[in-house]
């Protein structure tokens, strides 16, 4: 029997003991225990120690922990990583630009344009990279033939007006200049009688004045900013202020300028880039576009429009030729029509020198005599005041002698473009083509041109005229292939009103470009694949939980 001194005693385990013999026989068996209430991702075993039992070996954890301990390592890792790339790497990326746009009227003396342009808010150099948005005839006559009814200047660009607005957003009305630039025209009118040119001036201001946009005023052109304004759209459109290259916008060489030659229906302007100093500073302009300034030849001859001259040719006629039937040179053989003399002298650009009777009508018959036209035309001229060569156009006007390229718009085209001459042809094949069309009969051309006959009987008379006044402004045999004639170039329309824009948008404030902070093709790639593997390495992580949770 034993008691209580046997060296084996016998003793009663309590509960608590017993569970932790449980406990300690099952974390021997390598299975996790789970306490009554909660769960937990480890095992807090009791093992027995063995006299062979290394502290290391006691240590020791599971490979199910040496998973999940990699699996959080990796998901700590890879999300540092990510936010270095965002916070490191990240860039700032300019945002597309704002677009403005502004409006300009060309008033002209025998018609009404308007021009929609839009540039980007961030100008380049302080100058608006400005392309053609719209372009608009205006129906009716020029400004200057509403001198009995003002009020109709203003009201016959309505229409067109309402078609810029409707291109424009209208949260950037307000913001979007308009402009009315008279020309010839006008100016003529202004010397005539500067009290009617002004009421059609108030008249077109109280109707674009009264649009939501941001009206800057109508105002007659000076004959010297039309030729410069002009120089700048050639030179614009052909790349050769501003370039865009290799991703940015460069400025070429001036030697790539070209010149600009205009002949509206009241005046005429040359404008280019001489090789030598300009003399004379009443011909010079000067501006600055897209941080370069320039200075540049411009004159404008009033009186020298096609139109004009074409009333002056008329009258030089009948002054020399009294009476009520006139054969007229320029005109085609059979061509016949009837006016009042008094037309003749409506404008200031004709001047009466003999006593004529304006009461009677004027009969007029074509003789299709080009050699009698081009001798009349000359006449319309004063080559004799020039005092040099070199130094002097016509009329006593000095000009650098012309030098490299030009490009003739406007009726320079127009006529051409009817002669078929707008291909390079050299000045003798150009003379050939006009003295043929001098003389062919009224009744064949007409039966040719259906539909054309109001221009049809001018054609002659032009061709011969540009002829003279290319001649005069120093082109010559070697020199003619240097002459353009193009209507548009790079899509857009050739003449004074782009040029006016470009020249504008100088004083209208650049906006900054909105910005964003991105990161580089390469670094987005690289923190695509980071959070792919954290995402990855927390999933395995969770996996691995839930299946300790299930033992």
């Amino acid at each position: 029997m034993l008691g209580a001194d046997s060296p084996h005693p016998i003793t009663t385990p309590g509960p608590g003991r017993y569970r932790q013999g449980v406990e300690d026989s099952r974390c021997a068996r390598g299975r996790p225990v789970a306490p009554r209430y909660t769960a937990s991702f480890t095992c807090f075993c009791k093992v027995a120690a063995s006299p062979d039992a290394s502290p290391i070996a006691a240590m020791a954890l599971s490979w199910k922990e040496r998973v999940f301990m990699a699996l959080l390592g990796t998901a700590t890792a890879s999300g540092l990583t990510v936010l270095v790339l965002i916070l490191v790497e990240a860039t700032n990326i300019l945002l597309p630009a704002d677009t403005k746009f502004g409006i300009v009227f060309d008033a002209g003396s025998s018609h009404t344009s308007l021009f929609v342009y839009q540039w980007p808010a961030d100008k380049e150099k302080d100058t608006g990279l400005v392309s053609q948005a719209l372009a608009c005839q205006v129906e009716g006559p020029g400004i200057s033939s509403y001198t009995s009814d003002p009020t109709q200047a203003g009201e016959s660009l309505k229409g067109c007006l309402e078609e810029a607005l409707a291109l424009i957003p209208e949260n950037q009305y307000q913001g979007t200049p308009l402009f009315l630039g008279a020309t010839a025209g006008m100016r003529l009118l202004s010397q005539k009688n500067s009290s009617q040119a002004g009421d059609i001036l108030a008249a077109v201001s109280g109707v674009l004045g009264q649009s939501p946009l941001d009206f800057w005023g109508a105002e007659v052109l000076a004959g010297q900013d039309e030729g410069a304004f002009a120089w700048i759209t050639i030179n614009y459109v052909l790349d050769r202020l501003v370039k865009y290259s290799s991703g940015e916008w460069i400025q070429p060489a001036e030697g790539t300028l070209v010149g600009a030659l205009d002949l509206g229906g009241a005046s005429t302007q040359i404008s280019f880039l001489p090789r030598g100093p300009i003399l004379d500073e009443s011909t010079r302009a000067t501006f600055r576009l897209y941080g370069a300034d320039y200075s540049i030849y411009t004159h404008s001859y009033l009186c020298f429009g096609r139109d004009q001259m074409l009333n002056r040719l008329l009258a030089a006629l009948v002054q020399s030729r009294p009476g009520a039937l006139l054969r007229h040179p320029c005109y085609l053989s059979g061509f016949q029509t009837t006016l009042p003399l008094a037309s003749l002298y409506e404008s200031p650009c004709v001047h009466m020198a003999a006593q004529l009777d304006l009461t009677q009508n004027l009969t007029v018959e074509g003789t299709g005599n080009p050699g009698a036209c081009l001798a009349a035309i000359r006449e319309l001229f004063n080559f004799s005041s020039c005092q040099g060569p070199g130094d002097c156009a016509f009329n006593g006007v000095y000009q650098p002698p012309v030098q490299g390229q030009f490009y003739a718009f406007s009726n320079f085209y127009y006529t051409f473009h009817f002669l078929n001459l707008t291909s390079r042809q050299p000045l003798r094949t150009v003379n050939a083509t006009i003295w043929e069309f001098c003389q062919r009969p009224w009744r064949l051309v007409e039966d040719s041109y259906p539909g054309q006959e109001r221009w049809l009987r001018d054609y002659c008379a032009s061709g011969l005229y540009i002829l003279t006044l290319l001649e005069a402004f120093g082109f010559r045999e070697e020199t003619w292939a240097n002459i353009e004639f193009q209507k548009q170039a790079g899509g857009t329309d050739i003449g004074w009103t782009l040029g006016y824009m470009l020249n504008l948008t100088g004083m209208i404030p650049a906006e900054a470009p909105a910005q964003w902070r991105a990161q580089s093709y390469g670094v987005w790639v690289a923190g695509v694949v980071f959070v792919v593997l954290t995402l990855t390495a927390i999933l395995g992580a969770a996996a691995v939980q839930l299946l300790w949770v299930q033992d």
